[in-house]
């Protein structure tokens, strides 16, 4: 975002003071430092010190210096700071004597975003391996420009006496780099050292000291190396490692965490290292090596292979690189990559307290890992690793939490008006949203919260939010759905606080967020948004999920959708995709003649064991079957009918098996066609003609590869299709504007197809580049779409109604 500067309109003289007030992510980045620097170089005098607004300075000078400071302070600002403000007025009073000084930090009221933890810097990973450095091979060395924030801060102003670190007084030789304006050290709030900082130890399931003779990180890779699994504490949890090349290893990982086909995470020392397994282009590169640092599922294509269990059935690796001074030093003298995913028990978040990896991961009936490589720095935030992949040529962030959270996204123009709110996101993929002076701060992935455990991680992370960024919400914002965790909660604390709530509609919530994403200020004519999701729930009591809304912040107009179909057994439909498959080979009419022709295809047989009488009479009288109109669940009927997977272990595998499974060579050809048909006043999509030529190319023996691309082909031209249909019947009510949102939308094998569709035809097309295009999003949405409705009490209509 482009830096905003306001100067009041009083005239200044020539040589006199000025008072600036710095706002944006400009704490624990080395910006005071940097201001010290600049303000020397223009000859100015005056301090510069923090609080909890950001950064103040008071600089006296000529006033071709203070321009020139000013000019340069916005162009040589530390690689992690985000200036969002600079508000410069006059300042009366006498300067001092001489020179420029850093003072101590002021308290106040928090109006200031904390940055996010950072990858190693260069400088740090220098010192790492230079064997006449004082912190050669030191597991926790970092600086101003790198390490970690978020998950050790527990109150602003970004203090070390504010941070876990307060518990390791510093040496006096980092003492004199914290206090030494010039070294990059100045007020780094995790300084150490070998001499007062963290350290590291191995140990076993009894609590013993392992392997006493060894350095602690030689051990780990010598177990690593000899198939073992550690439980391995890291900057925001615990991760579970694992040689990536060694199949039993691997297997034997996945039974223990119970986890028997999602994707594992990897980790590689250097790039050199996954171009062995993958292709990667420069704009993956750049993220691989951004501060962020995130988990980047690239296309498998390199000359070797890892162990088949890493991603089973998939055609793109999720790699990361080190991102700490410890994974560095893990992995500088491994040959191989190794797994590092989230160190948890099944439906459990990940571990962060050394004793609750004691119990959870090597402790109980079957411990998962064989030894611990634990250290003493207290993780106070838990930070899931971030996730992206490329989408129709531009990053689409799948997973926002370490290296993104809590950086603050600032609101597009209309919403500073907006009291504090709070938004509760959804139920999969959660995350919550403050709304604060314009900005929003999005929590980090909280994921799913169907399970205690989950349930509780969000509450006790929602609390630490509030009283960090020092937020009492006048309104609270959730997601319209009866039974959803979060807004179940919201409805409660509206309740007994006697707060004002906002319901917003799940797929509303898509779009707004996609809208926000995009800087869309809040009074923008509608768009068109085409949200794709797995479920949401809709204004007429069905499940939604393929719709076609046009929308703004402040409401929304059901123009189409894909077309409803029951979902027998309800929830059990998702973890059992035959029973979709079935639902919708039974709207063609003639199950059992459609049976008897193709008894022979492999689903058919599958199916002749299974309770179909009894689902057939479930979907007939709507005994728990609600009507779905959701593309999620399109996509798992035919993931199923294609007999990639019957059943499922974890959220969207069948659809992204289908996604793998497609021959990029058949994407020229045209897809199995879909029909629109006007449906209870609404045009839908139908799927009818799709299912017909998927079982005549079934009953052929055509190749699933091929199969798998049509389908996807297909679906893009009945989304663009239904966009002209739309077009021609309404005209163009949303300015030419599309935005794309929902989970169905990280498929890049579908956006591929869409987005060059519809940009051909003219339209601008909105995708998602800050938030998740999932659920992980929604709470920015479901805030945007509070905030609008707030500002505009006089309750002014939507255009879209």
């Amino acid at each position: 975002m482009a830096t905003t500067v306001t100067e009041t309109g009083r005239q200044a003289p020539a040589a006199c003071g000025m008072a600036i007030r710095v706002r944006g992510l400009v704490q624990g980045v080395g910006f005071r430092p940097t201001v010290w620097r600049l303000a020397r170089d223009c000859g100015l005098v005056g301090e510069v010190g923090n609080d909890a607004q950001g950064v103040w300075i008071h600089a006296w000078g000529e006033a071709s210096s203070r321009h020139r400071f000013c000019r340069r302070l916005r162009e040589e600002s530390p690689p992690l700071a985000r200036i969002e403000t600079l508000e410069i007025e006059p300042l009366d009073g006498a300067p001092p004597s001489a020179g420029f000084a850093i003072v101590d930090s002021r308290g106040g009221d928090v109006h200031t975003g904390i940055v996010a933890d950072a990858a190693t810097c260069a400088d740090c990973r220098a010192e790492l391996f230079d064997p006449g450095d004082r912190r050669h091979r030191y597991a926790f060395t970092n600086c101003t420009h790198c390490g970690p924030r978020m998950s050790i801060v527990r109150a602003i102003p970004y203090d070390r006496a504010n941070t876990s670190m307060a518990a390791f007084p510093l040496c006096a030789r980092c003492r004199a780099e914290y206090r030494d304006p010039a070294n990059r050290r100045f007020h780094a709030q995790p300084n150490a050292c070998p001499e007062c900082g963290p350290r590291l130890w191995l140990e076993g399931p009894t609590g013993a000291s392992l392997d006493p003779g060894e350095k602690p990180l030689t051990a780990a890779r010598r177990r690593l190396r000899a198939g073992q699994i550690l439980a391995i504490k890291g900057v925001g949890g615990f991760h579970l490692a694992c040689d990536a090349t060694d199949a039993e290893a691997v297997d034997r990982l996945r039974r223990r965490k119970c986890r028997p086909d999602k994707p594992l995470a990897l980790m590689a020392r250097d790039l050199d290292m996954i171009r062995r397994y993958c292709r990667v282009t420069p704009r993956e590169q750049a993220l691989l090596e951004s501060p962020a640092a995130p988990i980047v599922l690239l296309a498998a294509g390199g000359g070797e292979r890892l162990a088949e269990g890493v991603a089973p059935r998939q055609r793109h690796y999720g790699f990361m690189l080190p991102y700490s001074p410890l994974h560095h030093l893990l992995l500088a003298d491994l040959d191989a990559p190794i797994v590092l995913t989230s160190g948890n028990r099944a439906g459990e978040p990940p571990c962060i307290a050394n004793q609750a990896a004691r119990a959870g991961l090597v402790g109980g009936e079957v411990p998962i890992a064989e030894a611990l490589l634990l250290h003493d720095r207290e993780i106070v935030d838990r930070l899931d690793d971030s996730l992206v992949r490329t989408v129709a040529g531009a990053p689409a962030l799948l997973r926002r939490a370490r290296g993104f959270a809590p950086a603050p996204l600032p609101l597009p123009a209309g919403f500073a008006a907006s009291p504090p709110l709070l938004a509760l996101g959804g139920e999969l993929k959660n995350t919550f949203c403050l709304l604060k002076d314009g900005q929003a701060i999005l929590s980090q992935h909280l994921g799913r919260l169907d399970t205690p455990e989950g349930e509780a991680a969000r509450q006790q992370t929602l609390r630490r939010y509030l009283r960090l960024f020092a937020h009492r919400p006048e309104r609270l914002a959730i997601d319209a759905h009866p039974d959803y965790r979060p807004s179940r909660a919201g409805r409660d604390w509206a309740a007994a606080h006697d707060l004002a709530l906002v319901e917003v509609q799940h797929h509303h919530a898509h779009v707004a967020a996609c809208l926000a994403d995009n800087g869309l200020d809040r009074d923008t004519p509608p768009a068109l948004g085409i949200a794709l999701d797995g479920t949401g729930y809709g204004d007429d009591g069905t499940l939604w999920g393929g719709e076609f809304l046009l929308a703004d912040y402040r409401g929304y107009r059901r123009l189409a959708s894909l077309m409803p179909v029951a979902m027998p057994g309800g929830t059990q439909a998702i973890r059992q995709p035959w029973r979709l498959a079935h639902a919708h080979l039974c709207r063609l009419g003639d199950w059992p003649g459609l049976a008897a022709r193709h008894r022979r295809l492999a689903f058919f047989q599958a199916l002749e064991a299974r309770p179909l009488a009894t689902l057939e009479r479930m979907i007939a009288t709507g005994l728990n079957s609600p009507l779905s109109s959701a593309a999620g669940r399109l996509f798992d009927a035919v993931a199923a009918l294609l007999g990639l997977r019957l059943t499922v272990s974890y959220e969207g595998q069948a659809a992204s098996e289908l996604e793998a499974a497609v021959e990029e060579g058949a994407l020229a050809e045209a897809g199995y066609p879909f029909a629109i048909v006007q449906d209870e006043g609404l045009p839908r999509l139908e799927p009818g003609p799709m299912w017909q030529a998927l079982l005549a190319d079934l009953a052929r023996g055509e190749t699933t590869g091929i199969m798998a691309a049509r389908f996807h082909t297909g679906l893009a031209e009945g989304l663009a299709a239904m966009v002209e249909h739309l077009a021609n019947h309404h005209g163009d009510r949303w300015g030419g504007r599309i935005a794309l949102s929902g989970g169905v939308f990280q498929n890049a094998v579908l956006a591929e197809a869409l987005v060059p569709r519809l940009e051909a035809a003219g339209w601008k097309v909105l995708r998602h580049a800050r938030v998740p295009a999932n659920d992980g999003g929604l709470s920015l949405g479901q805030a945007a779409v509070a905030a609008a409705l707030t500002i505009a009490e006089t309750k002014e209509p939507s255009p879209c109604a």
